[in-house]
């Protein structure tokens, strides 16, 4: 009798250490997970409050960290007259740049161009910002073999402004 009270006490002990590690595990986890998307946070409500200055913009549906010659922000969201609107804001936060979604690209559009374009690809991720200062989406793919490929569309036309392949 005293052998199971001894195991019953073990297993408890064990169950509880376990717990324990777990718990350390998830607050650790999410500390870390915390901290590691502040920055995006803090650059999506900095880009709104600088759109908010320029524009009527309501509400954010979008936002896109694109990093290629230069940083920029760019949101997707409506105005106050229910109107899509684009905004894309240099890093620097000067000469906002304001469009009307109805005259260029979705993003659902901009990657519907580079599927059937290169359908033998996967689209992995679309950004959208200033490129050369003309508003263009960043469209990456991944092919058979794992190389990335950037293809850099125009938001007004979907024209290809440029393309890196096999990285």
């Amino acid at each position: 009798r005293v052998k199971t009270k001894d195991k019953e006490q073990r297993r408890v002990m064990i169950l509880l250490g376990a717990i324990v590690f777990l718990l350390i595990v998830i607050i650790f986890s999410s500390i870390f997970y915390i901290r590691s998307t502040r920055p995006m946070r803090q650059a999506r409500n900095e880009a709104i409050e600088i759109a908010q200055k320029y524009t009527d913009l309501k509400e954010v549906d979008q936002f896109y960290w694109f990093n290629r010659q230069a940083s920029s922000f760019s949101l997707v969201g409506t105005d106050d007259k229910e109107n899509k609107i684009v905004v894309i804001i240099p890093k620097s936060g000067e000469k906002v740049s304001v469009f009307k979604q109805s005259d260029g690209l979705t993003e659902e559009a901009a990657r519907q161009l580079v599927a059937e374009k290169h359908p033998e690809e996967t689209i992995q991720k679309a950004t959208l910002g200033l490129f050369k200062e003309q508003a263009a989406w960043e469209i990456m793919t991944k092919d058979a073999s794992g190389e990335l490929h950037y293809y850099l569309l125009g938001f007004k036309d979907g024209k290809e402004i440029n393309a890196i392949n096999n990285i």
